[in-house]
């Protein structure tokens, strides 16, 4: 990634930086922004759609999301360019959070707010377009194969969505839906990078298909 583009990124961190804090000595700004079913769907709040994603619980949560957008945004940037990487981040962001207001509908108190949905949206489009790269994680030592570690995150994310427990505070919904935009962002504009490594698709697939008989069949979750 050259300089400007690292740039480009640096300021997104930064813009989103800026607003968490802001968030963090304001309540007021942080219940007017952040994702919330019943104010969306009842007061037509449309814009907390995406202006949850620059308000993060605390400086944790903003440190992981923000590292890991600057780790992964160099693959999708010299892939596609600058337009194209930020067009999939905000989609990204919005699917999640789309998705999450579906899931949910019926609990208008269901909140949330972080930009995990557009960084899962990356990660995962990076990941279809090199499903046999390593991934390193902060607590493993070892390097994991990209294809796994996706196969991994979507069982454990749909396990806590139909199994959901009270300490789990993760917004797996959102998770889950800006990842199969980063996914579906990759087939379409790269569909030879990605096909040619469809049986690693489909492997990581396999969760997201279970999941959608759970919602979809049995109606679970909702």
């Amino acid at each position: 990634m050259n300089q400007l583009n690292q740039l480009i990124v640096l300021i997104l961190i930064a813009i989103t930086t800026a607003i968490t804090y802001w968030g963090f000595s304001n309540q007021f700004i942080f219940q007017r922004y952040q994702f919330q079913v019943g104010a969306i769907l009842h007061h037509k709040q449309y814009r907390r759609l995406i202006s949850s994603a620059f308000l993060h619980a605390d400086w944790t949560h903003l440190l992981f999301n923000m590292l890991t957008l600057y780790f992964f945004s160099p693959v999708i940037i010299d892939v596609y360019g600058v337009m194209l990487y930020f067009i999939l981040y905000f989609a990204a962001v919005l699917a999640g959070n789309l998705f999450s207001l579906w899931l949910y509908q019926k609990r208008p108190s269901y909140a949330a707010i972080g930009a995990s949905g557009g960084v899962s949206g990356i990660i995962f489009a990076s990941i279809a377009l090199m499903p046999l790269s390593s991934i390193y994680l902060f607590f493993i030592p070892i390097p994991i194969p990209a294809w796994l570690f996706a196969t991994l995150y979507f069982a454990y994310s749909v396990w806590q969505m139909l199994n959901p427990k009270p300490w789990d505070n993760q917004g797996h919904a959102a998770h889950i839906g800006g990842a199969a935009i980063g996914i579906i962002f990759a087939l379409l504009l790269t569909p030879h990078y990605v096909l040619a490594s469809a049986l690693y698709l489909g492997i990581m697939l396999l969760p997201l298909l279970y999941l959608a008989y759970e919602l979809l069949v049995n109606k679970k979750v909702r």
